[in-house]
């Protein structure tokens, strides 16, 4: 396999001795695109923070934002990725691309006729969908108020953003992967520049929020629209329809609707999670989705970007092939093990410092940089799995098992609510301060009341890391299960891949250049703003390092960049 995307109608699994470069290649374009996005995403949480930190503009756009983005994320990427790819990547890769533009067009008009039904009803009905999914804000309050208002502006542009997400299965099976990734970050930058400008004229939370509301929406049309040439340029055939008759229509929907079913289960707990931390102490919802933001950077990087690569390929390759298989499977999740790692390891060891650098800046204070960086180190305890869970459930998608993984994903849903769910109210007793970390309220088992949840000592708790450990647990046991799978269909691939034995050498050298970086950072009495960006670079540094005297071929392959680099000057 050339190291260059193999030609359309090509079978990309044909065999080759340069698999690991067109995985290192296809990933690399993934990973770039993503970087990119959650770049301009992490500056779109940092100027949120700044001009709203986590009061009630903070608090009601980002549960407006999460509330209609269950459709996104229902109809969105991972589904269309698991049911459409497949059978798209097939028809392409037979040789039969009228066919294929056929499908394509069906699926649009599908999509198109059931996202407008969902937006209306989502538009419609903006205030019982808020008042059920976030039961801790009050009716008639001025954050509740808020939240109805800005699900009513955010929700119509939903619709573009599952289309955009039509365009990313058309482009990635063509093997271009760059421009659907790198999309969002006109999203990102349309709520940056309204809230920007808002802020020149005004200071008031409501308006900024309705400001980033309003960029929300129009980055969705922008998203959309700057994929759409392409994928008009790469399909023939393509005309909208709502046809069950066009060949492949009927798979990709009953693909679509085992999927819908496990990511349904995986959106409803995120969406329960959101109920449950409106019911905790006051900005606990907003600490947690600031905390997401980084936890997710090297998720979506080094995770999605494998295994969204790599669905095609699977989807292509011989399923009887199975050492092959296997191979291929152990490469990514090594790739994915050796940048995974190091993350892990400086969210977990030195979180508060990360969150400080990042969000630390007008509104945002140090408690609550501590209280975001907390539950950052928790979710950091099962970052490995989560990423390593997407390319095997990738892999029971390339051999058309879609109901597996959703029954993986609903357990995973019951067992991290469970967890997340009996520990929170007890850790929302405890709250960040000047003096650190301690006990300032009851320890309970109930919701505390209204007055107490919302009353001037109720910020900087520590509940929501309950939430975060939930979904730490739910992680492990999902890869767990997926492993067992993968190794009866397959063969059991390894986790971390075939040098997991020096990646974790290398982590103990991350580890002790996380205690290295702390004391530095007390020692030099450094601003927050360069204390996190000192422990990344001191934990990577002696990661890297080590993985390479070790022998890793990522740590080589990075490490070498620098070396012909310098040799040239």
């Amino acid at each position: 396999m050339s190291t260059a995307p193999p030609p359309d109608g090509v079978d990309a699994g044909d065999p080759h001795p340069q698999v690991e470069d067109d995985l290192r290649r296809s990933s690399f374009l993934v990973g770039a695109g993503i970087l990119l996005s959650r770049i301009s995403g992490l500056i779109r949480e940092v100027v949120t923070a700044a001009f709203l930190a986590t009061g009630v503009g903070a608090e009601a756009f980002k549960a407006a934002l999460r509330i209609p983005n269950l459709l996104q994320n229902l109809l969105g990427e991972g589904v269309l990725s698991a049911s459409f790819v497949p059978a798209y990547s097939k028809l392409l890769a037979e040789g039969r691309r009228e066919e294929a533009g056929r499908l394509a067009g069906a699926i649009a008009g599908l999509l198109l006729v059931l996202t407008s039904g969902l937006v209306l009803v989502g538009v419609v009905f903006a205030e019982p969908i808020t008042r059920l999914l976030t039961p801790g804000f009050v009716p008639g309050t001025d954050r509740f108020d808020l939240t109805v208002m800005l699900v009513r502006i955010i929700t119509p542009g939903v619709g573009f953003l599952v289309l955009s997400a039509w365009c990313l299965g058309v482009l990635n099976s063509h093997r271009r992967f760059f421009l659907s990734y790198v999309a969002p970050v006109l999203w990102n930058v349309a709520i940056i520049g309204v809230l920007a400008g808002a802020a020149l004229v005004s200071t008031d939370q409501a308006r900024l929020a309705t400001a980033m509301a309003v960029g929300a929406a129009v980055g969705s049309v922008l998203q959309f629209a700057v994929q759409l040439p392409s994928v008009i340029g790469l399909t023939r055939g393509l005309a909208l329809s709502t046809s069950f008759a066009v060949p492949g229509v009927p798979e990709v929907v009953r693909r679509f609707g085992q999927v819908v079913a496990g990511r349904g289960g995986v959106q409803l707990a995120s969406y329960v999670d959101l109920a449950v931390a409106s019911l905790l102490a006051f900005g606990a919802f907003s600490a947690l989705t600031y905390a997401q933001v980084l936890y997710l950077l090297p998720i979506s990087l080094f995770g999605m970007s494998v295994a969204a690569a790599e669905l095609p390929t699977l989807s292509t390759m011989d399923r009887r092939d199975r050492p092959r298989i296997v191979a291929r499977l152990d490469e990514g999740l090594g790739r994915v093990a050796f940048f995974v790692v190091p993350s892990s390891i400086a969210f977990l060891l030195a979180g508060d410092l990360i969150a400080a650098t990042v969000f630390q800046w007008r509104a945002f204070s140090p408690e609550a940089s501590v209280q975001v960086g907390i539950i950052l180190a928790v979710y950091a305890l099962g970052m490995l799995a989560s990423t390593s869970s997407r390319l095997l459930q990738s892999a029971l998608y390339g051999a058309g098992d879609t109901r597996t993984p959703a029954i993986y994903a609903v357990m995973r849903v019951v067992l991290s609510l469970i967890v997340g769910v009996s520990i929170m109210f007890p850790l929302d007793a405890f709250g960040v301060t000047a003096e650190g970390v301690r006990l300032i309220g009851d320890l309970t088992w109930s919701i505390a009341p209204e007055g107490l949840r919302e009353g001037p000592d109720s910020f900087f708790r520590l509940g929501a890391t309950g939430l975060a450990f939930g979904a730490a647990v739910g992680a492990w046991f999902e890869l767990l299960l997926l492993r067992i799978r993968v190794g009866i269909v397959f063969g059991r691939p390894r986790l971390a891949g075939p040098h997991a034995r020096a990646i974790a050498k290398a982590a103990v050298a991350g580890v002790v250049g996380a205690g290295v970086a702390r004391v530095v950072v007390g020692a030099t009495g450094v601003g927050s703003r360069l204390g996190g960006i000192i422990a990344v670079l001191v934990i990577g540094g002696a990661y890297l390092l080590a993985a390479r005297v070790l022998g890793v071929p990522e740590a080589a392959e990075l490490t070498g960049r620098v070396e012909r680099r310098l040799r040239r000057r």
